[in-house]
């Protein structure tokens, strides 16, 4: 195997050790972003434990062969990137999606998305990219959770208090009358 071909193979094996790892992908189309936009965009890609990467897409093609994921191969034309969720599913679409917005332009569009292995479309990633963060999410549920026992505490010291509101009424009543 000539060395050419040995970087190919160790490139899309590199590629597939990614997708492999990630809890999600997002693939965007970009053109005409200047490198200020693609800077500030990196630094938040990195405080957010996101891998984002220029790729040749016929050796994303590869990879996602060898990975078992289908449904892209006809999404791979013209300028991809690819942003890897390592620590976060949310995390690569929320700052694309922000991006997008605040640049109100077309400089940067998704493609597509892989999230736990699943392929998805646009909207999928766009929904995703509007839940709120992980934080606060659990705190809801906590609260949903919690709301019952708060609800049926609240009943039963109600009844509670009926009940010595009534038995003081009594002894008030007692203590008028003898």
């Amino acid at each position: 195997m000539n060395k050419n071909m040995e970087n190919k193979v160790l490139k899309v094996n590199q590629i597939v050790e990614r997708l492999n790892n990630a809890k999600s992908m997002v693939m965007v189309d970009f053109k005409g972003i200047s490198v200020a936009e693609i800077t500030a965009l990196r630094v938040k890609f990195r405080e957010a434990g996101v891998d984002y990467v220029v790729l040749k897409n016929s050796l994303v093609a590869r990879a996602l062969k060898e990975a078992g994921i289908e449904g892209l191969d006809h999404l791979l034309v013209g300028p991809s990137a690819f942003a890897f969720g390592v620590k976060d599913e949310v995390a690569p679409a929320k700052i694309i999606s922000e991006f997008i917005d605040q640049t109100k332009s077309d400089k940067m569009t998704i493609k597509a998305g892989i999230i736990e292995g699943q392929v998805v479309d646009t909207n999928a990633v766009l929904a995703l990219s509007k839940l709120p963060p992980r934080e606060v999410l659990i705190a809801r549920m906590m609260g949903s959770l919690n709301a019952p026992v708060s609800n049926f505490v609240g009943v039963l010291s109600a009844t509670l208090r009926s009940l010595v509101y009534a038995v003081d009424a009594v002894r008030k009543q007692k203590e008028g009358i003898e």
